[in-house]
């Protein structure tokens, strides 16, 4: 968790075993819709659209990139760092003759959110630090009344 965390509020998202089988899920927290992703063992939250134009990453695919995580926005092909929302992409490096491709950081572009396991069940703790691009197209009227809120001391 990061220092800069500022609430101890943990939100529901579902039950470990039904999110493993499931994949992928999508869940409106408190008016953010979040993609929970299992993949190889872990699980990931994002929010749900691309920071780039707002389209789903649900289908995205998923691969490895400069040693990172990524999903790869099924519409244009941003490249997103599952950890740390981090912008990818590939270019050449003009410092060096040839210059050789690479990749490159455009900075953190895309919001994670920290996924908590309590005895079988996932919360995610909301990542509020800031504005990211991704918060654009975020809509605050597809609020989730249902979510399961509780607090904690830790």
């Amino acid at each position: 968790m990061s220092s800069t965390q500022s609430t101890d509020e943990l939100l529901f998202v579902g039950k470990k075993e039904d999110l493993i089988s499931a994949q992928r899920t999508v869940v409106s927290l408190q008016g953010r819709d979040v993609l929970i992703i299992y993949h190889e063992g872990e699980f990931y939250a994002i929010d749900s659209y691309c920071y780039h134009s707002g389209s789903s990453l649900e289908t995205g695919d998923i691969e490895e990139l400069n040693n990172k995580l990524c999903i790869i926005c099924p519409k244009h092909k941003y490249k997103i760092s599952l950890c740390d929302g981090e912008g990818l992409y590939r270019a050449r490096d003009r410092s060096q003759s040839p210059p050789p491709l690479r990749w490159f950081s455009k900075g953190v572009k895309q919001r994670v959110h920290p996924i908590i396991e309590i005895q079988g069940e996932l919360y995610l703790r909301p990542a509020t630090s800031g504005y990211i691009e991704s918060d654009y197209y975020q809509d605050v009227e597809h609020v989730n009344t249902n979510v399961t809120q509780i607090k904690t001391n830790t």
